[in-house]
């Protein structure tokens, strides 16, 4: 539960879940690798690295994992189904991945579109240009390209993918300020500075950054405004009921501090709201 938001997607390259455990792959300040999560019944965690950046990404396992997520003050007694869920979901934490452009390029292609679109495109770039995983790792496992490398991956290839020319240059602008995004994670886990300078880049908006620091920086309140799901989950989980965007704040206000902890308790209680009308439908920018 604590490594699925992670995840983009049952066939993302870059995370796999298997009878051994969980396959992650990373692009390291010290090279790529991969790593092999096993948890046993003590609740343990067990690593194993392979590649160049093996021993960073092993020592980081413990911040990916939530071990510093501290709930000290936050209170899920209020509402009954918070309540219930934290009391089965004992173990959950918010993960740190301390690498931001990793998690900015799968967020930005996720603007706009339904999942399903945006992880397809995800899987084609980093499966093409990302590097092969290192060691024993599930077969079509791949390392995202680093930054220099996304700058050289050709208009018809981002075509290709059915990523339109506004998401691809995004992208663009977060890879050539790449080494300065990683440096943010110096700042801690509480990101507000975080998200006014991802904000900066033209292309990344309110939901994006908040996308991102929650992965990358481990941030416990920070809520993705402008989900086209979120709020209405929200206001149906808490008041049966659904709510925009200014609705969902207000609900969540009471948790200031920890209201993506709130989000995440939601997301993992089995809860859904009702669905009505029909799916989006995936817009196809290759026949353009």
């Amino acid at each position: 539960m604590t490594l699925a938001p992670l995840r983009r997607g049952s066939l993302d390259p870059t995370f796999r879940r298997d009878e051994q455990g969980i396959w992650r792959t990373c692009r390291t300040p010290e090279g790529p690798a991969t790593i092999l999560l096993r948890q046993r019944a003590s609740g343990a965690v067990e690593t194993t690295g392979w590649g160049p950046g093996a021993e960073w990404a092993v020592g980081q396992v413990p911040e990916l994992a939530g071990a510093q997520d501290d709930w000290a003050g936050f209170d899920s007694s209020t509402h009954p189904l918070l309540r219930e869920t934290r009391h089965r979901a004992v173990g959950l934490r918010l993960p740190r991945t301390a690498l931001v452009f990793e998690v900015v390029v799968p967020s930005v292609l996720e603007q706009r579109v339904i999942g399903t679109d945006a992880r397809r495109g995800w899987r084609y770039l980093v499966t093409k240009f990302g590097d092969p995983a290192p060691g024993p790792a599930p077969e079509g496992m791949r390392v995202i390209p680093g930054p220099e490398t996304w700058r050289l991956i050709p208009s018809w290839e981002w075509h290709a993918g059915n990523i339109d020319p506004g998401r691809g240059r995004t992208v663009l602008r977060a890879a050539r300020v790449a080494d300065g995004l990683e440096r943010t994670v110096a700042r801690g886990w509480t990101a507000a500075e975080v998200v006014t300078a991802l904000r900066s880049l033209p292309g990344i908006g309110v939901w994006t950054a908040a996308e991102v620091v929650q992965r990358s920086h481990g941030d416990p309140d920070t809520v993705s405004v402008g989900d086209y799901h979120l709020a209405a989950l929200v206001g149906w989980a808490l008041i049966g009921k659904p709510v925009d965007d200014d609705g969902m704040l207000e609900l969540l206000e009471p948790w200031r501090g920890h209201r993506q902890r709130v989000v995440r308790l939601i997301e993992v209680s089995g809860f859904r709201k009702p669905r009505f009308g029909p799916r989006l439908d995936i817009q196809d920018y290759r026949s353009l």
